[in-house]
């Protein structure tokens, strides 16, 4: 079945149409992504495809026209905890480690030369 998306949109529109994977659709889906599958794991992956379509149609008709739009579901403000100044490393202490070491600072390999 095709369609022609530019004739059959009008706004607001629907951009998923429900559908039931055919097995076909199935294997060329897995050709793309280069799947080997078998004949049960093509029967279970149409089910579940299916399933997630048709549970996608049916957020489509949920109304949501005096919705405002949310960037986030999460809280405007996050709790975190207090700035509180402690004590950083010595010197000796973050150079412990260094392959190499110069002058109390890291020696890198030279970047331009």
């Amino acid at each position: 079945m095709k369609y022609n998306l530019a004739e059959s949109f009008t706004f607001p529109c629907v951009i998923i149409i429900p559908m039931s994977l055919t097995l076909k659709e199935v294997e060329h889906i897995a050709e793309l992504a280069r799947l080997d599958l078998t004949q049960a794991e093509k029967e279970q992956y149409r089910e579940q495809l299916s399933a997630i379509l048709d549970y996608a149609q049916r957020l489509q008709e949920v109304e949501t026209t005096n919705i405002p739009p949310t960037s986030s579901v999460l809280p405007l403000s996050t709790d975190l905890r207090d700035d509180v100044p402690q004590p950083g490393l010595t010197t000796e202490d973050a150079l412990k480690n260094a392959p190499e070491k110069k002058n109390g600072q890291f020696k890198v390999p030279p970047v331009f030369e």
